[in-house]
């Protein structure tokens, strides 16, 4: 059941990422989750994702910005280092809520006028910046697509350029990873399974939707680009923050108390206890250790 979901997904997530200009990746991040380990995922969605774009590269070839390629791949590939040397030594959970947080904050762009474009290609350094950072957070993660959207939808490029340069950049830096995963023994037969279900789906949802693209609107293909980073950025953040909850025994619950509200807030081994009444000052009672002696104290507001 979880292959045949991730299969769909996957074509889904492939096909709008394709108009919108990435971001498969992170969407794919929390299906992967549901049935692989956390240091299973990367290695899928990277084997995935190389086919997904060696797909591209074959159909948007002509397009490719090969200026940006050839000063971001360098830089990409010590930081892919790094971020695979850390995936067993961090827990990506908590990365990962960081960068769905990233992502929400890109909404106000939703909002802006679209620039023109004009061919403009940023400066080297920052491309190499850019390539160091997107290696290390593709290295730990698995996925970085949606993450640097922006800089990309900023650059100048039109969309036929920001699909094929992406595809070229992304697919140097997949098969990298791939050879780190390997290197550090990462590889199991479940996740390349899992790689191979993203890849054919994603081959098939480039070719189905490579006609669409250069008919598209520029102003058309920043707003959807925009929209999938806020929506990764929503899926994310929920999936991980539920996640941190469900670890470490988050809750807050209310329940009636005539004539009033009694609230609980748990965490982390704590528990908070609040009395609200209508004509008294709210009552606190706090827990230390709740899952051993539970030594308590109470107080009042």
């Amino acid at each position: 059941m979880f292959l045949i979901v991730l299969f769909f997904v996957s074509a889904a997530a492939f096909a709008i990422s394709t108009v919108s200009g990435g971001g498969a990746g992170l969407v794919l991040l929390p299906v992967l989750g549901m049935g692989l380990p956390a240091a299973q995922t990367p290695v899928a969605l990277s084997f995935g994702s190389t086919v997904s774009s060696m797909a591209r590269l074959g159909v948007f070839l002509s397009a490719v910005d090969w200026r940006v390629v050839r000063w971001f791949v360098p830089a990409s590939l010590p930081g892919a280092f790094l971020g695979v040397w850390m995936l067993e030594r961090i827990d990506p959970l908590y990365f990962r809520a960081v960068l769905g947080l990233f992502l929400l904050a890109n909404m106000a762009m939703l909002f802006r006028r679209a620039r023109g474009v004009g061919g403009i290609v940023p400066r080297r350094n920052r491309i190499r910046a850019l390539g160091f950072t997107a290696g290390f957070v593709s290295g730990l993660t698995g996925a970085v697509g949606l993450l640097f959207n922006g800089f990309y939808l900023r650059s100048g490029l039109a969309a036929q350029q920001i699909v094929a340069t992406r595809a070229a950049n992304e697919l140097l830096l997949h098969g990298a990873k791939l050879l780190l995963y390997s290197f550090f023994g990462l590889f199991t037969a479940r996740a390349l399974g899992a790689g191979l279900i993203i890849g054919v789906a994603a081959v098939g949802a480039t070719f189905a939707i490579r006609r669409v693209l250069p008919h598209m609107n520029e102003r058309l293909f920043r707003g959807l680009g925009y929209g999938a980073m806020a929506l990764a950025g929503v899926t994310m953040t929920g999936g991980s923050l539920r996640a941190l909850a469900d670890r470490h025994d988050i809750s807050v619950s209310a329940q009636r108390a005539e004539p009033g509200l009694d609230v609980s807030l748990r965490g982390f081994g704590h528990l908070m206890r609040v009395e609200v009444r209508p004509v008294e000052l709210p009552e606190v009672a706090y827990e230390q250790n709740v899952q051993n002696d539970g030594v308590a104290a109470m107080f009042e507001l």
